[in-house]
């Protein structure tokens, strides 16, 4: 199916929203207080006050040729679930200091009306209009939504669909792999299926290229380990799936790209455009975050977070720039080695560190154990909400995660 063969009436209220939370008791309203961060702006929301930001400077201190651009890829507006005008999306994100941003509105859930033909062509029309090439990158996207098996975000398409046209997860790898696309794992665990447990599908492994690490204010790391004892990133990587970490706002209300303390994802770019986020997020040149204006770059024996390390065992070393400018100088962090384990994550060194600073370290490696490596940056001082086994080192409070290497076993 190329084009969404029956359409709706695009008159929605904000109604919409409460339907699918009832229908599925999947969809849920969530908001976190706080403060944006980056330079002195005004914003959409109130014109007449400014927002103080901090942050980082966007230029790695280990790598050449990219520059560190903010994104928020995963919204939502009154075409679907959210309660928000999509006339007023984006220009709230880039107000709130995002370089990157996408309205995914969802597919149709069930008998729940969620996109029309119609509406995907206006997100497509909003997207262009804020589209500002170097500056500010605007995407269209949508969200394909199964009630039992999870939700994925699909971007750079010139079609969509929903389940009427691709009803499970190989359904919609089989619709990805005829199309210029790249998508995501959303809020992985959520939905008690899991995409099929991760089954793993060859034909649409470089398509999907994001797993959501953080999305609204929660930790996936552990989500839901209390009634699952699994952990949704092991599962992912485990059985053979290459993505990258993101962080979401997953935003439903009105205050797009405000609120601290949502996930938000970096990303690693040549140019701040479509093309360049396109080629960044193939790469898997990216990581995943909850705080504001953070800088996290990472190499392992020099090859950049997202990347293949030409070795199937041995001693590697690694080097973190890890920032978020005058804020948290000197802050006390952790930087956690993350490997392969049955049902969670091994973690086979905890460095600590401190914010504003280059971090180099040295960790035997090994194939034999399991192909891929994710750092996590974690805060000691605060506790994981949503732990996992007790004792667990990552059981603290995750600040972000780096996109995984993978060893040439």
């Amino acid at each position: 199916m190329t084009k969404h063969d029956h359409d709706h009436d695009h008159h929605h209220t904000p109604t919409r929203r409460s339907l699918l939370a009832g229908a599925s008791g999947l969809l849920v309203l969530a908001s976190a207080p706080g403060t944006a961060s980056a330079a002195s702006t005004r914003t959409a929301r109130s014109s007449d006050i400014p927002v103080k930001r901090t942050g980082a400077a966007r230029a790695s201190r280990l790598t050449q040729g990219t520059t560190l651009v903010h994104a928020d890829m995963h919204n939502h507006t009154a075409m679907s679930d959210g309660d928000g005008d999509p006339e007023l999306a984006f220009a709230s994100m880039r107000d709130a200091g995002l370089d990157v941003a996408a309205l995914t509105d969802h597919a149709t859930l069930l008998s729940i009306e969620g996109l029309s033909s119609e509406e995907w062509d206006r997100t497509g029309q909003l997207a262009d209009a804020a589209n500002d090439p170097g500056a500010y990158t605007a995407i269209r996207g949508f969200e394909w939504s199964h009630p039992l098996q999870g939700h994925a975000n699909v971007w750079f398409t010139d079609d969509w669909v929903d389940l009427g046209g691709a009803g499970s997860p190989g359904s919609l790898y089989s619709w990805l792999q005829d199309r210029e696309a790249v998508a995501s794992f959303n809020h992985p665990g959520r939905e008690s299926g899991m995409f099929d447990n991760f089954s793993f599908s060859a034909g649409a492994l470089e398509k999907m290229v994001g797993l959501e690490m953080f999305n609204r204010g929660d930790d996936y790391l552990f989500d839901g380990w209390d009634k699952t004892g699994r952990s949704p990133l092991v599962a992912c990587l485990n059985v053979g799936w290459r993505t990258g970490l993101t962080g979401v706002t997953d935003e439903h209300g009105t205050d797009w790209g405000f609120p601290e303390g949502k996930g938000r994802s970096g990303l690693w770019v040549a140019e701040n455009t479509r093309a360049g986020i396109f080629e960044a997020m193939r790469a898997r040149r990216f990581f995943a975050t909850r705080v504001s204006g953070l800088r996290l770059d990472a190499v392992a024996n020099g090859v950049q977070m997202g990347g293949t390390l030409g070795l199937a065992s041995g001693d590697v070393q690694f080097t973190v720039d890890l920032d978020r400018g005058p804020e948290w100088e000197g802050k006390p962090l952790n930087v956690q080695v993350l490997r392969p384990g049955s049902d969670a994550p091994t973690v086979v060194d905890v460095i600590e560190t401190q914010s504003n600073k280059l971090t180099t370290f040295t960790v035997p490696l090994n194939a034999a154990d399991g192909n891929w490596i994710v750092l996590r940056i974690s805060d000691p001082a605060q506790a994981n909400p949503s732990p996992g086994p007790s004792g667990h080192a990552c059981n603290d409070w995750g600040v972000a995660y780096s996109s995984p290497w993978w060893l040439q076993a």
